[in-house]
């Protein structure tokens, strides 16, 4: 291959890593989608691992900066997300004993809960506040304590309201929730268990404020536990009550669920049934308005034969990872009828929509900023977002602001605490440069002339180091 083109090629993958790439007639660059761009992407090379697995997401509280938190087969990596099209690797929290593919994380107050199925791994606890100071990025960081009241754990689930954590699947309690109670966020306590419906794979607990008046505030488990959903009044550690059980026709394994936000329906994955029946990927759907007496509604089978994995609700939507499908989104606002409508897609895992375990393991659409993790086995992390929400305030949040995006005939760029600026590139999509222009007296404010700019989509970059989109229309 001539130097000349490798070096386009390489211009046209690093830029495409750092900006956004727009979902355009089915297509964002290499990757399948409907309606949702790429914002960032951070491969496992570059994250030093040889898979990822889960992922959950941190907003710092004192500026509101975002952070995703993506599991790896040897650790657990921090990414600053604040500004979407510029994410940055902060570094890894090695795994605790040896390497696993699985590996499970939630945030409460400020710290990050981790457990893996790795041997005598048990929880780590990382104070999530310590990224705010890194400068020479990536970096190896140590926990902030190690919990070792079990040792293998699958998973942990956790409720914000109570400030308890679930570990769930690990070598206690039969598999069933070890109780944790976060008080002390860093240091963590062993609060009970419960043992009597055997092993959970999977867990939602929530406070509960749906339609059962009976149960309205009261601390509820609900468990994905292979063979059927448990639900259990936890409020009382020390005497965990059962309230039902419940299954559904031709069950594979029954692997993870999430309530509506008005916490009337529950919306499940099975991980099995498409390998084990042939379905089409299959989402079923429950009646929790009685806890003490769930129905079973109807289930929805997608486009494909993709293995469904997590999945959560935000909205009426259903964020739904599906291996070599990638994510999907569900609108739920139908549910009680037992409809479910595909309005987006991502795919991140382009060679097939096989039934397969290739492709995304786990989505987190929780940010405020209305960014979506994506952690794929085989790509690493992605930054994803629906199409046409990038607005202007999103191009102000780190580095330097842009203003008016969308422009016309002028764009102002404002560097923060009066750096100034030296060097202004313009590229276009195909990472070919348009400009390279440095300003005859530095200032941290400069007036950028686009008039001559065909309408379109742009990179711009400041000093070598900061990047964003630019729209000119």
């Amino acid at each position: 291959m001539p130097k000349q083109l490798l070096f386009i090629l390489l211009l046209v993958v690093y830029y495409f890593s750092i900006a956004q790439t727009e979902c355009t007639g089915g297509m964002a660059g290499t990757y399948p989608c409907n309606d949702y761009d790429l914002m960032s992407h951070i491969d496992l090379s570059t994250l030093n691992a040889s898979l990822a697995n889960d992922s959950w997401g941190w907003t710092d509280p004192s500026d509101n900066s975002e952070y995703a938190i993506v599991g790896l087969n040897n650790g657990t990596a921090f990414i600053n997300v604040t500004d979407p099209l510029n994410a940055v690797y902060l570094g890894k929290l090695p795994t605790a004993t040896s390497n696993s593919t699985w590996r499970d994380i939630k945030v409460y107050n400020n710290h990050a809960y981790i457990v893996s199925e790795a041997g005598s791994h048990g929880m780590q606890v990382f104070d999530l506040t310590q990224l705010r100071s890194v400068t020479s990025p990536p970096q190896t960081f140590s926990a902030t304590y190690h919990f070792t009241d079990f040792g293998a754990c699958h998973n942990i689930a956790l409720n914000e309201d109570t400030g308890y954590a679930y570990a769930i699947g690990c070598n206690s309690f039969s598999g069933g929730p070890h109780f944790i109670d976060l008080s002390n966020p860093a240091l963590p306590v062993s609060d009970g268990g419960y043992s009597t419906d055997g092993y959970t794979h999977d867990a939602q607990i929530v406070t509960y404020n749906g339609p059962d008046l009976a149960h309205v505030g009261k601390e509820i488990f609900l468990g994905s536990n292979g063979d059927e959903i448990v639900i259990v009044d936890v409020t009382d550690k020390s005497n965990p009550i059962k309230l039902s059980e419940i299954s559904y026709p031709q069950y594979g394994y029954v692997h993870q669920g999430w309530l509506t936000e008005d916490h009337v329906y529950f919306i499940l994955g099975d991980e099995t049934d498409e390998l084990n029946t042939g379905f089409n990927t299959r989402t079923m759907m429950f009646d929790f308005t009685d806890l003490d007496n769930p129905v079973y509604i109807d289930d929805y089978e997608g486009p494909t034969g993709a293995i469904d994995h997590n999945g959560y609700i935000k909205g009426n939507i259903y964020y739904q990872s599906s291996y070599s499908r990638g994510v999907a989104m569900l609108d739920v606002s139908d549910v009680q009828n037992g409809n479910l409508t595909e309005v987006g897609f991502f795919d991140t895992y382009p060679p097939n929509n096989n039934t397969n375990f290739s492709g995304v393991w786990n989505v987190y659409p929780f940010f405020s900023s209305n960014n979506i993790v994506v952690s794929d086995l085989d790509g690493g992390f992605f930054l994803i977002r629906q199409s046409g929400t990038l607005s202007i305030a999103d191009n102000s949040i780190n580095g330097f602001s842009l203003y008016p995006n969308p422009a016309s005939s002028y764009t102002t760029i404002e560097m923060p605490n009066s750096k100034t600026i030296s060097n202004i590139k313009i590229y276009d999509i195909l990472g070919q440069i348009l400009l390279d222009f440095n300003p005859e007296s530095f200032a941290s404010t400069y007036q950028l002339d686009v008039s001559n700019y065909a309408f379109g989509t742009y990179i711009l970059r400041i000093n070598n180091s900061e990047s964003k989109k630019l729209i000119i229309e």
